[in-house]
């Protein structure tokens, strides 16, 4: 599904506009980085699941 630094997409946008988040932690928390403008945003897991919608690009293929 994802993993550590993978470039996901959440069902509604950021308020900058962007659409790309970078996962930088993985736990009962999720921490994203909005790669427009640099926002960091903490969610529990339970949230960032109902928010998540696909995987961009993964880790493995930077």
């Amino acid at each position: 599904m994802y993993e550590l630094h993978d470039i996901v997409e959440m069902k509604k946008p950021h308020a900058c506009g962007a659409n790309e988040w970078e996962l930088i932690r993985i736990g009962a928390d999720m921490k994203i980085v909005c790669e427009g403008c640099g926002r960091l945003v903490m969610l529990t897991r339970h949230d960032f699941d109902k928010r998540f919608k696909k995987v961009l690009r993964h880790q493995s293929e930077n």
